[in-house]
This record gives C-alpha cells, sequence and structure tokens, in this order.
C-alpha cells in the first residue's frame, strides 16, 4: 500500500519521479522516528508558484509563493520548546491513520535548487521530508523547536542520500 497519494496538478513535475521520491522520503521520515510507513496516509500536491501563492495566501494569509507547505490532519506540536511533538499512534483497528496534505511549488523548488547548486530531486526530496516532518508536528517557530526538527531532517536526509 503507497503510504503518499500524489496528484501532480502542474505536468512540470512529470520530469522527476515525484511519486516515488515522495513516497521515499515519507517512509524515510515516519520510520526514523520509529511509526511503521504502512499504518499511515499522506496527500501530496505538486502545483505551480501560483497555486501555492493561493493556497499560502489563504491559509497563512502571506500572499506569495513558498516552496512547500503542510496541513497537519491535527495539533501535533510539542508543549515545551525542543521536545519531540506528540506522535500519532496507529489506529487499533488497522486503517491508516491520515497525516495531512503536503504542497509542493515546481518554479521554487527549481530556483532553490540551482541557487543552492543541488539537483531538482535532491531538493525536492529535502522539502519532502520537511513538509513530512511537518505533518508529524515538527515545527521551526521556536529556536529549540527549529533545531530538533533541523538535526531530523539532517539524518533522514543521510540515510536517503546513502540509500540505493
Amino acid at each position: 500500500m503507497a503510504l503518499v497519494e500524489t496528484l501532480a496538478e502542474d505536468h512540470r513535475w512529470d520530469a522527476l519521479p515525484l511519486d516515488a521520491l515522495a513516497e521515499k522520503a515519507a517512509r524515510a521520515t515516519l520510520g526514523r522516528l520509529g511509526l511503521d510507513p504502512d499504518r499511515y496516509e499522506i496527500s501530496l500536491l505538486g502545483c505551480n508558484d501560483r497555486r501555492i501563492g493561493a493556497l499560502n495566501a489563504d491559509f497563512r494569509g502571506v500572499p506569495q509563493p513558498t516552496n512547500v507547505l503542510s496541513w497537519p490532519s491535527a495539533e501535533r506540536g510539542a508543549r515545551e520548546e525542543g521536545a519531540m511533538p506528540r506522535l500519532p499512534p496507529p489506529d487499533p483497528a488497522g486503517e491508516p491513520v491520515a497525516l495531512g496534505d503536503v504542497a509542493i511549488a515546481w518554479e521554487t523548488c527549481e530556483s532553490e535548487a540551482r541557487a543552492e547548486g543541488k539537483s531538482l530531486e535532491a531538493h525536492a526530496r529535502h522539502l519532502l521530508v520537511h513538509g513530512t516532518l511537518h505533518l508529524l508536528g515538527f515545527d521551526h517557530e521556536r529556536d529549540g523547536d527549529g533545531d530538533l526538527m533541523e538535526r531530523l531532517e539532517a539524518e533522514v536526509l543521510a540515510g536517503l542520500e546513502g540509500a540505493p
């Protein structure tokens, strides 16, 4: 069973294996946190800057494009700065637990990758790990929370880069 259900609204995403990238990034992220990826589900929208800018305006009041947005299905953030969020337990009946939705924007992802001297695939992978961590309650609003999230991102990405 797929962990990530992907809709590529902008067909430029077809140039990358977005489905496979998202599945691998989400599985690695959940696995790093001791969660069985087969017990969860995520929805992903591969879109463009115009679409993500509208979503950013609607949901965050910021009328401009961004690289990735996440909408967790529940509030899972840590109460204390730098602490682990309340990770979602699997459903006792065995149904997949919906973690939430992620949107990623083609133009912003592409321009950031170019500016950072990274491949588009590597940068998209990073943003997908970042978005998955947000769904799990990780954030970077407070310094301690950001440090924890950044450390976990680096660990997950290092594991993905070393994987076959």
